[in-house]
């Protein structure tokens, strides 16, 4: 069990760490450069392309960890698996919390109709500070999973 579970961590963080990445790197300063109407339609774009994907992936990776918590024969690697299992839970929570609620905003806005509060409404930068804590926990729980796996080599 421990043979099939380490790689699904490994695999699942490293598919988290990357999305989670690129969204820091790439598609957030895009987003943020880009005026209301085109805002708006990339988001009702890719929301509905990650939020699937990547709830699933943080929930496997989550279960994965959390069972090598507990199934993991050293008290390090149970110690690493335990860590990141609460890391990625904490993503989860904040993803929950703060993240989708906006996202469920910004798509249910016109994109031909912005509101008159636009500019005092405009959640790109608090979506923006969520997503790089998510981004940071979640490439700490990598990191965690990396040191479990090392302890069991």
């Amino acid at each position: 069990m421990i043979s099939l579970l380490v790689p699904l961590s490994l695999a699942g963080g490293g598919l988290a760490s990357g999305v989670m990445l690129s969204t820091v790197i790439g598609i957030e300063p895009y987003t943020k450069a880009m005026p209301y109407d085109g805002y708006v339609r990339t988001i009702r774009f890719l929301w509905p392309r990650y939020d699937p994907l990547m709830p699933i992936v943080n929930a496997i990776t989550f279960l994965a960890n959390a069972a090598l918590a507990v199934l993991a024969p050293t008290t390090g690697a149970r110690v690493t698996y335990t860590t990141a299992a609460a890391l990625l839970a904490l993503v989860m929570a904040i993803s929950v919390a703060k993240n989708v609620p906006i996202n469920k905003y910004v798509t249910s806005l016109d994109p031909a109709d912005p509101p008159s509060d636009w500019a005092a409404r405009d959640p790109r930068a608090q979506w923006r500070s969520w997503n790089l804590i998510r981004t940071v926990l979640v490439l700490t729980a990598l990191a965690a999973s990396g040191a479990g796996a090392a302890t069991l080599m």
